[in-house]
C-alpha cells in the first residue's frame, strides 16, 4: 500500500504517438489536508475512492489505499467534494519492464498543463526518459493533484 511515483513536466505532444490507450478522468477532493487526502475518481465508466498519506522527503513515496466504488455513489460523493474539480485525459505509455507512464492533458482552468507521472519498485529504479519528458517536479506541492483542485 505504498506508492513510488516520480513526476514531470512534458515538453511537447510527441507522447501522444506512443499511447497505447487513453481515460477521460473527472476527480475532486472530499479532503485536501496534506497528511491524508481522500480523493473520489471517475475513470471513464469506473469510480474509485483513495486515500493518500503524506508524502517522504523525496515526495516520491507515499502511503495509498485505494478501492473501486460503484459509479452511483462516486457520483454521489462529488456532489460533497471540496470546491474544485480536476478533469483530464490521460494518456497511456507503456516504456520498459511492465512499466507505463500516464500523461494527463488537463482540461478545463488547467488547460495547458500536461505532467507525466510514472509508478515504480523503488525510488531509485532505473527507466528510459522519453525525448517529451521535461523537468522533473516530484515533490512540488503545486503539482499536486490536490493542489491543483484548489478554486
Amino acid at each position: 500500500m505504498r506508492e513510488i511515483e516520480r513526476k514531470f513536466l512534458v515538453l511537447n505532444d510527441d507522447y501522444k504517438l506512443e499511447a497505447e490507450r487513453l481515460h477521460h478522468i473527472v476527480q475532486a477532493y472530499l479532503n485536501r489536508d496534506p497528511g491524508r487526502t481522500v480523493r473520489i475518481r471517475i475513470q471513464d465508466a469506473n469510480a474509485y475512492l483513495t486515500i493518500k498519506g503524506p508524502s517522504n522527503k523525496t515526495g516520491a513515496s507515499r502511503f495509498e489505499w485505494e478501492k473501486e466504488i460503484p459509479l452511483e455513489e462516486a457520483r454521489a460523493l462529488l456532489e460533497l467534494a471540496e470546491p474544485g474539480v480536476i478533469e483530464k485525459v490521460r494518456y497511456i505509455i507503456p516504456i520498459q519492464d511492465n512499466l507505463a507512464f500516464e500523461v494527463d492533458e488537463f482540461l478545463g482552468e488547467h488547460a495547458g498543463l500536461t505532467l507525466a507521472e510514472i509508478e515504480l519498485p523503488e525510488e531509485d529504479y532505473p527507466f528510459v526518459k522519453p525525448s517529451w519528458l521535461g523537468a522533473e517536479v516530484t515533490g512540488q506541492p503545486q503539482y499536486y493533484n490536490a493542489q491543483l483542485s484548489k478554486a
